[in-house]
């Protein structure tokens, strides 16, 4: 049996210790197991190895779950750090270069085409095509023709769907002008397409004096803005917007909001047609007329600035950057402009006029001699003046964000140029001929309308036998439709 250690006796304390506690009498006391709590009382009945807190179970695991947490949240701070600034990166590039702030090398990446690398055509149409756009995705495309047909169609397949023009009475409701003799028709000729980014909107206008709203979706005619008095002769989507800007016969140019049908503001300043227009993110618009000029709007500030081209007539225009735009002429040159100067910063004159395979080495004396612009001021080299009617620039476009451009006109051929920052110039790369006929030779064909996929790999134009604005000339061999070209890239 083992015995207790008694504690021994020791020496009394002194003082203040000294003095033993009073006794509490009425049970008010510390020692009185009354007034004891309940953690207390618990490690009293339970032993000294059960030890429990005053507060309740569930917030017990609820700290040491926090604690787990904190611990691991510590742990990943800075794994989720890099994350992030890798996501912010990557966000910020992709912003920057949608408006153009980076410039994407696409010209330097383009191969050499191959002889298996021909054009094909994904749809034809039986008239002449005035106008071709692309969604936001390059999925599906959208053409239009003289005759009014407007197709919506897969860029892989090549699957296409009508657009059906309502009667006259459906038309008039939905706020269309109505017609001042109830013999007389509605043309239906169709000269500018414009999709929308979001994909839900197409805007078509021609001859009628009126720009039309169509929904995407199903396909069917939403809306007539009527105001112009001359036949609309091209339309531009402002980017990541419903704002709508439409460009006349009537030198005017006017803006609409596709969202709420609504009419928004004027622009007058050109003196003469509007052939083309170019719109970016910014609220700015860029056109270009008979007048001999192009004019860039600065919508907010009501103010413009114009450019006086050494050509007779700009026919098309497009922007390469805020800052830089490309414009062509009816005497076949290609004009490169800053917002800097008035005038233009490189002209490469006689883009068409001449023009071989890619591979045709019989006549390498007479490619040496194609325009470089190089020298253009001091370049004595002329075209035949038989072929000046087909050399003229009927179209251009940019892959947005990039330095790579298209050029298209009357005989039937697509030109590549490489926009040069450092020396402020255009270089030609390669020309692929969209119009073949049975036998695979070149023939001259109209190409009224090109438009780059956003991604760089393919060119899409609107080829036909008659020109965009007009029936001065006909190439009777031509095929009508939508020519794509894929391009090859590094």
């Amino acid at each position: 049996m083992k015995l207790r250690n008694r504690k021994r006796p020791g020496p009394k304390p002194k003082g203040a210790a000294a003095k033993k506690k009073p006794r509490s009498f009425g049970g008010g006391g510390d020692d009185d197991p009354f007034f004891e709590s309940e953690p207390k009382r618990r490690r009293r009945s339970g032993g000294d190895d059960e030890v429990e807190s005053e507060g309740s179970d569930e917030e017990f695991v609820d700290g040491v779950r926090s604690s787990e947490e904190e611990g691991e949240g510590r742990r990943r701070k800075p794994r989720t750090r890099r994350g992030d600034s890798l996501v912010a990166e990557i966000l910020q590039r992709d912003q920057l270069e949608e408006s153009g702030r980076i410039r994407r090398f696409f010209a330097s990446r383009v191969l050499t085409p191959e002889p298996q690398d021909e054009s094909r055509f994904l749809v034809k149409h039986r008239q002449s095509v005035t106008a071709v756009a692309l969604s936001e995705d390059d999925s599906r495309g959208f053409s239009a023709s003289k005759d009014g047909l407007i197709l919506h169609w897969d860029v892989e397949t090549g699957k296409s769907e009508k657009y059906l023009w309502p009667t006259e009475d459906v038309l008039v409701s939905h706020y269309a002008k109505a017609l001042q003799k109830p013999s007389a028709k509605r043309s239906k000729q169709i000269l500018a397409l414009a999709a929308s980014s979001d994909g839900r909107y197409l805007a078509s206008g021609g001859m009628d004096r009126h720009v039309h709203l169509w929904d995407t979706r199903s396909r069917e005619h939403i809306q007539a803005f009527h105001g112009h008095r001359g036949p609309v002769s091209c339309l531009a989507f402002r980017q990541g917007t419903t704002q709508l800007f439409s460009g006349s016969f009537d030198r005017t140019i006017k803006l609409w909001n596709a969202e709420d049908r609504t009419h928004m503001d004027n622009l007058f300043g050109h003196q003469s047609e509007i052939l083309m227009s170019d719109c970016l993110r910014k609220e700015r618009l860029l056109t270009v007329g008979r007048d001999r000029t192009m004019r860039l709007w600065k919508v907010p500030e009501e103010s413009q600035l114009v450019f006086r081209a050494p050509a007779s007539s700009l026919e098309c225009c497009c922007f390469i950057n805020d800052s830089e735009f490309i414009s062509g002429s009816d005497d076949g040159s290609i004009e490169l402009w800053s917002v800097t100067r008035k005038k233009p910063t490189h002209i490469v004159k006689n883009a068409h006029s001449l023009f071989l395979l890619p591979n045709d080495h019989s006549q390498k004396s007479e490619k040496e001699s194609i325009p470089n612009g190089d020298s253009t001021e001091n370049h004595k080299w002329k075209a035949d003046s038989s072929l000046s009617a087909r050399t003229w620039v009927s179209s251009v476009a940019v892959c947005r964000g990039s330095d790579l451009a298209a050029s298209g006109a009357a005989n039937g051929v697509v030109r590549l140029w490489a926009i040069e920052m450092e020396s402020k110039g255009i270089r030609p790369l390669f020309g692929y001929p969209l119009v073949v006929n049975k036998s695979g030779l070149q023939q001259d064909g109209f190409i009224n309308s090109l438009t780059f996929a956003k991604s760089g790999r393919f060119l899409l134009a609107g080829v036909g036998q008659e020109p965009r604005l007009g029936r001065w000339g006909r190439v009777q061999e031509a095929t009508n439709g939508v020519a794509i070209h894929c391009l090859r890239l590094k």
